[in-house]
């Protein structure tokens, strides 16, 4: 083979400018049912260094987190994808937790490869096993879909390539478009159209570290929409509108960081689920 030739796609490994899809924000009013969801039934970890107290929790999966700050709950309009090494730990912890999670929103179904659980107040989760389209990811948070209105698909698209610098694709299933915006390495935030009614926006949000921070903000910032310029390395906005015509598509806050913040990489702590008093091996607590 000669210096020139590869056989390798190179742009499959382009991620845009969008680096990390970092946390998703939804708030409860109660830790103890929150735990007992995500940290009993699906077998994640309270970041043990971070809001620790009654105000906030954070829940860390992998690179990515939870955030859940004890506050009026908010529900996702639509499903966190999450991955994790072996979905019998999810089968599992879900099973033991029904009865005492009685009286909420809580469910959850085993679809084989995938399962669908509901939080106790009604955020839904897709919990999936290591595939090829995520990577490297063996525990994480490969995507974020939301349910957008009908013919919103391709303007959302069109905003995240024009104005904040990310891919993106449309791709029909079933008859329903939706914007794949690529979030990072094998991480999508997804746009899938539906003519069902989309609840109202309670406050819910992602947040995201970009590597050309000040380009996007000026876009934003000429359309009107940075909603808050929270510090030297952050800023958010909430609305997603056409660039081509300014029409308004959809809400969702969105914590825009710099690659310069100073929680920009740091290290999770994910414990090993499968470690038990009556089975602990030595070495193995933490989540490798």
């Amino acid at each position: 083979m000669d210096g020139t030739a590869t056989p390798f796609d190179r742009a499959h490994e382009s991620t845009g400018n969008i680096v990390l899809l970092e946390h998703l924000n939804v708030t409860q009013n109660d830790q103890r049912l929150a735990s007992i969801f995500w940290l009993q039934g699906l077998g994640f970890t309270r970041d043990p260094y971070m809001h620790v107290t009654d105000v906030n929790m954070w829940i860390n999966i992998g690179r990515q987190q939870v955030h859940s700050p004890t506050r009026p709950p908010q529900v996702l309009r639509g499903v966190a994808g999450l991955v994790m090494p072996d979905l019998e730990i999810a089968r599992t912890g879900l099973a033991s937790i029904g009865k005492k999670l009685e009286g909420t929103r809580f469910a959850w179904a085993d679809h084989g490869d995938t399962i669908e659980a509901t939080c106790p107040w009604g955020n839904q989760v897709r919990v999936h096993a290591p595939q090829t389209r995520f990577g490297l990811m063996r525990l994480g948070m490969p995507y974020v879909e939301l349910q957008v209105p009908r013919g919103a698909a391709a303007g959302i698209a069109r905003f995240y390539q024009q104005i904040i610098q990310a891919p993106a694709r449309l791709q029909s299933t079933d008859g329903n478009s939706a914007a794949h915006i690529s979030a990072g390495a094998a991480q999508e935030i997804i746009y899938r159209e539906t003519d069902a009614a989309i609840a109202p926006y309670d406050g819910h949000h992602i947040a995201l570290y970009v590597a050309d921070f000040a380009r996007p903000h000026a876009e934003l910032k000429k359309r009107g929409l940075i909603s808050e310029e929270s510090d030297q390395w952050q800023y958010r906005f909430e609305k997603i509108i056409d660039p081509d015509t300014g029409a308004h598509l959809f809400t969702l806050e969105h914590e825009v960081r710099s690659l310069t913040h100073p929680m920009f990489g740091r290290p999770l702590v994910n414990r090993n689920p499968l470690q038990g008093q009556r089975s602990y091996v030595p070495g193995r607590d933490p989540f490798f």
